[in-house]
């Protein structure tokens, strides 16, 4: 059956192509003001250099899907992008299905950076939002370490001590964001935003800042996909092969932890994305990292991107947190992959 669903990669790379650019185009048509599918696609096409079509749209028209909704659309892609390619990350170098940014704690403690920017350094130094990340990183660094020393016995991390040492972390964190939040003042409707995930009100200025942290950190796990296939064989065989694992796990670990902190820095807390994408596409395309990150890098854009639109269109003049979508379908997902792997365990 897993053979059958292993499909030729490159008609999978190709449909998840043509699904995102499909994705783009009616996105761009949905929202309280709707538009014809063939009056976003010109839209669109009037911005390409060297296209001179002729308007058949108004000022008002061009305003809401180039100012309002491309670059919402555009950062939700590169968001889901970065989440699911540290997804892999987190999977592949672990050896853990169930290990993921927002699992593990790493999504909380970045808020947590992003929070404390927000107070006591933004407006004193005057980096603004382009200091978020850092803090950001900083913060998702703390957690990353903080799981991985507490899930530690003996020189090995279990599945189901890595999960609880991410709840810990993640209650522990939870509690300084909420301190934070008590003495933040003014600043408490920015900080809850984090808290909940949310692509409203973003702007071009937003993906410029994200797009130099998703290139470096999705090059440099693209360099490593050889050595998580070896890792995936087991630890020893990498040791024996001549890697030096735990200095691999370090900086695989950090770059994802990156790229999920950058993310959260602009959008807030989004889980399951790192968790649900790259286990599907396992499924689907089978665990060479070769593949894998490439194929859950474009399925993490795409499932993202659907997500913020049912976000902003599911109630009228009203839009729900993003992260309340993911956290709809990762949650139950999440259930099914522990139980399953409780159940393996025992048989």
């Amino acid at each position: 059956m897993r053979a059958k669903l292993r499909l030729n990669k490159i008609t999978i790379a190709g449909g998840l192509v043509f699904l995102l650019l499909l994705s783009v185009v009616l996105s761009s048509m949905i929202g309280s003001v709707k538009l014809p599918f063939g009056l976003s696609l010109r839209i669109l096409f009037s911005h390409v250099p060297g296209l001179d079509l002729t308007p058949t749209w108004t000022l008002a028209q061009n305003s809401i899907v180039w100012e309002l909704r491309l670059p919402r659309i555009f950062l939700s892609l590169v968001v889901g992008g970065m989440l699911s390619s540290a997804g892999v990350a987190f999977q592949g170098i672990l050896r853990n299905p169930l290990a993921d940014p927002y699992i593990l704690g790493v999504s909380v403690g970045a808020a947590f950076g992003a929070a404390a920017s927000i107070i006591f350094f933004t407006h004193s130094t005057g980096w603004g939002q382009f200091a978020l990340p850092l803090f950001s990183f900083a913060g998702g660094l703390i957690s990353l370490w903080f799981v991985l020393a507490l899930a530690q016995h003996q020189g090995q991390r279990e599945r189901e001590t890595l999960i609880l040492a991410g709840v810990v972390t993640q209650a522990l964190i939870g509690a300084f964001l909420s301190f934070l939040i008590a003495i933040s003042g003014q600043q408490m409707d920015l900080i809850v935003f984090w808290m909940m995930g949310s692509l409203a009100n973003r702007s071009w200025t937003d993906l410029w800042i994200l797009l130099p942290y998703f290139g470096l950190g999705y090059t440099y796990l693209s360099m490593q996909v050889r050595d998580l296939n070896i890792i995936a064989l087991g630890e020893n065989a990498a040791t024996y092969l001549g890697m030096d694992v735990e200095k691999k796990k370090i900086r695989v670990l950090i770059i994802g932890s990156l790229l999920t902190a950058a993310a959260v820095s602009v959008v807030g807390i989004i889980g399951f994305v790192g968790l649900i994408v790259p286990h599907l596409m396992r499924l689907i395309a089978g665990p060479d990292h070769r593949v894998l990150l490439p194929l859950s890098t474009l399925a993490g854009a795409v499932f993202l991107l659907w997500s913020d639109t049912l976000a902003r269109t599911l109630l009228p003049s009203r839009e729900i947190p993003i992260g309340v979508i993911t956290a709809f379908v990762g949650a139950p997902f999440f259930a099914f992959l522990l139980k399953k792997g409780l159940r393996r365990k025992s048989a």
